[in-house]
């Protein structure tokens, strides 16, 4: 006698993920200067994962086909956002910059214990925030945006200019083209009360044409910059 046998739920749950999410195995994590972890994840071939400089991939910090994820209510935090920092096609390997904020969020545990090997599971490159055609790029933000502009940066063919406001000279991340950037160090102020990245901006000599421009950051911080750069200069 035969028996059909049944898919578990976490298969059916594992096949229903496959189909909107993509996997890969922790090929590498490197502590880097200051507060950050690089992170290099080998992909393997994922159909029709394509990455614009600029763009972000939800990872998975938590296994949200586990029954105890579900139970615990930690499946609300299980999605963490990361800007990728670069994306090795003929390799398949993603690179993310993580920063290790402080506490002990699930992003942040996440970060701290993974290990070569590991399995993680993480959405397809999204977002809007890459270049537009322009005459010149205007990149201003904080740690955070650091991450994408690095990216944005190595894919420009127009002039770029650009400030840019960490904690300290250690969180600088390895920018090209450093000598088109400003960078400012609010030391131990807190970034949503900083003013230093809107004064650095209104003190930059920008072309007469109009530019791009490209602002990441707190919420207060982004609409001073934003009113500079529309009311001010136009």
């Amino acid at each position: 006698m035969s028996v059909e046998a049944r898919p578990s739920r976490r298969g059916v749950r594992r096949r229903l993920l496959d189909l909107v999410f993509a996997r890969g195995r922790v090929r590498e994590v490197r502590r880097a200067e200051g507060r950050g972890r690089w992170i290099g994840i080998q992909i393997g071939d994922v159909p029709g994962l394509d990455w614009t400089p600029g763009q972000q991939v939800r990872v998975h910090v938590a296994d949200i086909t586990a029954t105890r994820t579900w139970v615990s209510g930690a499946v609300r935090h299980a999605l963490r956002t990361y800007s990728v920092w670069d994306y090795d096609a003929s390799a398949e390997v993603l690179e993310l910059y993580v920063l290790d904020h402080e506490g002990d969020g699930p992003g942040a545990r996440w970060a701290r214990a993974l290990r070569p090997g590991q399995a993680v599971v993480f959405g397809k490159p999204e977002g809007g925030f890459i270049l537009r055609p322009a005459a010149y790029h205007l990149l201003v933000g904080e740690e955070t945006a650091s991450v994408p502009f690095g990216a944005m940066l190595r894919a420009a063919r127009e002039p770029v200019h650009g400030v840019i406001e960490v904690e300290g000279p250690e969180d600088r991340l390895p920018l090209p083209r450093a000598e088109s950037l400003t960078w400012r160090y609010r030391g131990e102020a807190p970034a949503a009360s900083s003013t230093s990245l809107v004064e650095a901006v209104r003190g930059l000599e920008l072309p007469d044409e109009p530019g791009f421009a490209y602002v990441a950051g707190e919420a207060r911080t982004v609409r001073d910059v934003r009113a500079h750069l529309v009311d001010e200069r136009g």
